[in-house]
């Protein structure tokens, strides 16, 4: 299987100023499918554009991501085939029609939104000092939750927005931010340097419907310089994706001794995870994606490999993350974000997380319909006026079985039929 370090933590292409990107918002949405339906993309920007601005970035031919300043710069949806295409992001509509803010968690969706780790521990960002951190006491910092993005930029297939942040974690150490995030299509050249020669004239064949796209997500520190005795933060990226009864995310590992790198998946943040919902393959780990199960997994620093993605066997859909990561995580500190007080290792933490939504009481309902793929970026000692970056890629690509088992093999080093039968054997 390959491995993608070509842009690292700094690294990647800069966004050029362009012409100005086509801008929506008010007006009545287009007719939307029944409520648990999938919409098309057309469907899914119209109603986001009347409840919403929406900044829509295209490559004048399927590709299409529809990015939104005002909730908090999400990319909420995207697709590769038109208007008429597949919406591959997940939109919370209820949420979104009832139209009252939730301090807990705005749950507009979306499948790419900026947030900053640790959700846990004695620097969690998410629980007031002193209290226990239990689901009661969750909330999102209103810096993460609340408030337009302003936008600095646009162009027909790129954008820029910033943000101003303030918040203080649970040891009452207060920071402040500037936040920078990019929204690119990706071009040829780029899946070249990311996947190589084979990958990309496959990803670019006659029979081949491809949306990639990468956000280049920067915080820059205007407090006072970050130490580890306060608490430091890194960038998490979460990518909120349409769940379905035939979908599986599939996390390449590091193979190797657990007595020299620990457990291989890191499964305990809501529980046992029955059999029949993880597997562990040699070459990869693998997780219902069906919305029926509340679960969340882990990759360790010295597991991670910088590429996850999914197969939706039902739609015919390929999905890869690929992220910027040093060429050692298990040398750089990553935040934890297991809820605990006090964490023994607070700088021992997941370089990518992926997570099915599910009931979160039996007889309850779960958040909604998706499933995430989540990466994070070291945590850094920003003296003041430092910044650090990460780099967050998401393709769809829709084609015959056959090209999508090349190109997961070629990406993802798995067997497609062994991934089926591993989970979905009766299906």
């Amino acid at each position: 299987m390959r491995r993608f370090h070509r842009f690292l933590a700094m690294g990647g292409r800069s966004i050029a100023v362009g012409a100005m990107v086509l801008i929506l918002s008010g007006g009545p949405a287009a007719a939307v499918t029944a409520k648990g339906k999938q919409m098309s993309y057309a469907q899914a920007k119209a109603f986001l554009a009347a409840h919403t601005q929406v900044l829509e970035l295209t490559d004048g031919r399927g590709a299409r991501v529809s990015v939104c300043p005002q909730w908090q710069g999400r990319v909420m949806t995207s697709t590769c085939d038109g208007p008429q295409g597949r919406s591959f992001g997940f939109i919370h509509r209820e949420f979104i029609e009832r139209g009252k803010p939730d301090l807990k968690f705005n749950n507009y969706g979306g499948e790419d939104r900026m947030w900053l780790s640790p959700e846990g521990g004695q620097f969690s960002l998410w629980f007031k000092p002193g209290q226990a951190q239990r689901f009661d006491h969750w909330f999102t910092p209103p810096a993460l939750n609340e408030g337009a993005w302003t936008v600095a930029f646009t162009a027909p297939a790129a954008l820029r927005m910033t943000h101003k942040m303030q918040f203080q974690n649970a040891s009452a150490t207060a920071f402040d931010l500037d936040v920078a995030r990019d929204v690119r299509l990706l071009e040829p050249d780029d899946l070249a340097a990311l996947f190589g020669p084979v990958v990309s004239a496959t990803l670019q064949g006659p029979t081949v419907k491809l949306v990639g796209y990468e956000t280049v997500n920067a915080v820059t520190n205007r407090g006072a310089a970050m130490s580890d005795a306060q608490g430091l933060v890194s960038i998490w990226i979460l990518g909120m994706l349409n769940a379905g009864p035939r979908s599986v995310i599939i996390v390449p590992y590091r193979p190797g001794d657990e007595a020299v790198l620990g457990p291989v998946v890191k499964s305990d943040y809501f529980g046992a995870i029955p059999p029949e919902r993880l597997k562990i393959l040699p070459e990869a780990i693998l997780l219902r994606a069906d919305a029926q199960w509340r679960s969340k997994i882990g990759t360790s620093q010295r597991r991670a490999c910088n590429v996850l993605g999914s197969i939706d066997f039902e739609g015919g859909v390929l999905t890869i993350v690929q992220f910027s990561m040093p060429e050692d995580p298990a040398k750089v500190a990553y935040m934890n974000n297991m809820w605990a007080l006090p964490q023994a290792h607070p700088y021992r933490g997941d370089v990518a997380n992926s997570y099915n939504d599910g009931p979160t009481e039996p007889g309850k309902p779960g958040m909604g319909n998706f499933y995430e793929i989540e990466s994070l970026s070291p945590a850094a000692r920003l003296k003041t006026g430092d910044s650090l970056a990460h780099h967050h890629r998401t393709l769809h690509i829709q084609a015959d079985l056959p090209v999508l088992a090349r190109l997961a093999k070629e990406i993802l080093g798995v067997d497609l039929e062994a991934v089926r039968q591993a989970m979905l054997p009766d299906r």
